[in-house]
């Protein structure tokens, strides 16, 4: 069985959550769905972000909920099949309630942008030509 990544954020409001990633192109597995949580498909093999209202989220943890408005619990990077598919992503989150999180970063092999999602999480998509990447 090969591993797979669950990513848990909390979320205000499971239907806005669910409107901005359905409007980026994703899907949610009903399995893992229901009133407390909402279960993102990033990669249907092996990638999800399990959206969870924070009264449900705090049930797992005894730590305080970081306030995304003046801190960064995380930085969760996406990669894309070209650098079209990076700016048609991020354009996606900014025309759908998400906010810039930083300028472009063109680095010629490397491209990328960076969005807020409605609840302040940060968002990374890069495309990279790994045959251009310099060697370590």
């Amino acid at each position: 069985m090969s591993t797979m990544i669950f990513v848990n954020l909390p979320v205000q409001s499971l239907q806005r959550s669910t409107d901005f990633w359905s409007a980026l192109g994703f899907s949610f597995n009903p399995q893992f769905t229901d009133e407390n949580a909402t279960c993102l498909v990033i990669d249907e093999d092996h990638i999800y972000a399990m959206l969870l209202v924070p009264d449900f989220f705090q049930t797992f943890t005894s730590r305080q909920i970081a306030d995304t408005a003046t801190t960064i619990e995380s930085m969760i990077a996406l990669s894309a099949e070209s650098r079209e598919a990076v700016d048609t992503m991020a354009d996606a989150a900014l025309a759908n309630g998400g906010s810039p999180a930083g300028d472009a970063q063109d680095f010629g092999y490397m491209y990328g942008r960076s969005f807020l999602d409605p609840d302040g999480h940060h968002w990374d998509v890069t495309w990279m030509d790994l045959n251009a990447a310099p060697a370590g």
